[in-house]
C-alpha cells in the first residue's frame, strides 16, 4: 500500500506544477528529456500516469541524446518505456569524441550542454512534438539560483515554463516542486533503472560545488531551502508569475 500512496503523491506533486503553471494544454505532443538518471525516469514515470486521466488529452514519447561514449547501456530504460507504452528514441551523436577527443575542453559542460540540447531540439521538432519536459526538482531550481548568485552576481534562476521561439518548442519543467530526496526514495522503492553517467566530468563541476554548499546551509540552517525557493517565487522573477 505504501508503494501506491507513494506513487500517488508523484502524481499530485507534478499535477500541481503543471496545473499552477498551465504546462499542458490539449492536443500537446510532450518529449520528455532521459539522460538516464533517477530525476528524468522519475519523471517519465510521473507524466505517463498522468497521462492515463489528466483532463487535458497529450501524447508522450522520451529521447535519449547519446553523447557516443562507448560504455553506455540504454536497453533496460528501452525495457522500462515499452513496459509504461512510452515510444523511446534514441539520437545517436559524436558530442564525446568532439568535446573531449577533438577540442580537449578543460571544463566541457557548458559546451556538452549546449550541443546535447540542439540534438535534442532538432529530434524532438522532426517527431511533431511542440513541448520539452526537462526534469529540474526543487533542488535544481535553488542551486541554479545560487550558481547565479555566487559566480554571476545576479538573482536569477530557469523558470517553470520557457519558450525557445527560434525553434518554436515550449520547455516545461513539471518536477519542480519534488524535493531530490524524495526522487531518490521514489526510485528506490520503484527499482527504477537508473543509468550511471559514463562521462569522465559527472561529479566534478560548480553545480556539484554548490550542491554541497545548499545541503551544508540546510543541515545549519533547517528549512532554508524552502525559503529559498519561496523567494523565488515571490520575487517577480519573469515566469515565475503563476497564471
Amino acid at each position: 500500500m505504501r508503494l501506491i500512496m507513494k506513487l500517488q503523491q508523484v502524481y499530485s506533486i507534478v499535477r500541481k506544477a503543471v496545473e499552477d503553471y498551465h504546462m499542458i494544454t490539449d492536443g500537446d505532443k510532450i518529449a520528455v528529456g532521459i539522460s538516464g538518471g533517477k530525476d528524468s525516469l522519475t519523471l517519465l514515470y510521473a507524466l505517463s500516469g498522468l497521462k492515463r486521466f489528466y483532463p487535458q488529452k497529450f501524447e508522450l514519447m522520451a529521447v535519449t541524446v547519446d553523447l557516443g561514449f562507448q560504455n553506455l547501456d540504454l536497453s533496460k530504460i528501452n525495457a522500462l518505456c515499452e513496459e509504461l507504452q512510452v515510444e523511446y528514441k534514441i539520437v545517436e551523436t559524436d558530442i564525446a569524441r568532439i568535446i573531449f577527443d577533438d577540442r580537449k575542453e578543460s571544463n566541457p559542460c557548458s559546451l556538452c550542454a549546449k550541443m546535447r540540447k540542439g540534438a535534442l531540439n532538432e529530434a524532438v521538432k522532426a517527431a511533431g512534438v511542440n513541448k520539452i519536459a526537462y526534469a529540474h526538482h526543487k533542488d535544481d531550481v535553488v542551486e541554479t539560483m545560487l550558481m547565479s548568485l555566487v559566480y554571476e552576481g545576479r538573482f536569477h534562476t530557469f523558470s517553470p515554463v520557457t519558450y525557445l521561439d527560434r525553434m518554436d518548442l515550449t520547455v516545461i519543467r513539471p518536477l519542480m516542486y519534488m524535493n531530490e530526496a524524495d526522487v531518490i526514495g521514489f526510485v528506490h522503492k520503484y527499482d527504477v533503472p537508473v543509468v550511471k553517467s559514463p562521462c569522465p566530468a559527472d561529479g566534478h563541476t560548480k553545480r556539484e560545488y554548490i550542491k554541497q554548499l545548499l545541503q551544508q546551509l540546510n543541515r545549519e540552517n533547517p528549512g532554508v531551502k524552502e525559503r529559498m525557493f519561496t523567494a523565488i517565487q515571490t520575487g517577480s522573477l519573469k515566469g515565475w508569475e503563476k497564471r
